[in-house]
């Protein structure tokens, strides 16, 4: 593997009409993504539900991610992070409108899951 130098805060474009999902490391059972939300959130009626575990930080910004079990809700601003195990139904609820929300998300897989 090459080294690369880049940066997290780097290339957001000023018009998000959706959120930017970006792959930006995988090997085996990780997988790490780099997504920008500005006041996006999870479709209505829609659980995300993920064969691995994932572990997500907010690095920039604001917003509240949801279980569905015990409708338990976490308010996360910058330098929160949250472990969401396999399985475990989740949305996000909200996003800060204003500002660009930057999570580091990285998905742990027992093979070759492709889940998101």
């Amino acid at each position: 593997m090459n080294p690369a130098n880049n940066n997290i805060f780097k290339d957001i474009p000023e018009q998000l009409p959706e959120e930017l999902i970006e792959c930006i490391f995988k090997r085996d059972t990780i997988r790490i993504e780099r997504i920008i939300s500005k006041g996006h959130i999870t479709p209505a009626g829609h659980w995300y539900d993920q064969e691995g575990d994932e572990w997500v930080i907010l690095l920039q910004g604001q917003a509240t991610v949801l279980y569905e079990k015990d409708n338990q809700s976490f308010a996360l601003t910058a330098g929160d992070y949250l472990l969401i195990p396999a399985h475990t139904r989740h949305r996000v609820e909200w996003t800060a409108p204003e500002l660009d929300t930057v999570w580091l998300a990285v998905h742990l897989s027992q093979g070759n899951d492709s889940a998101g």
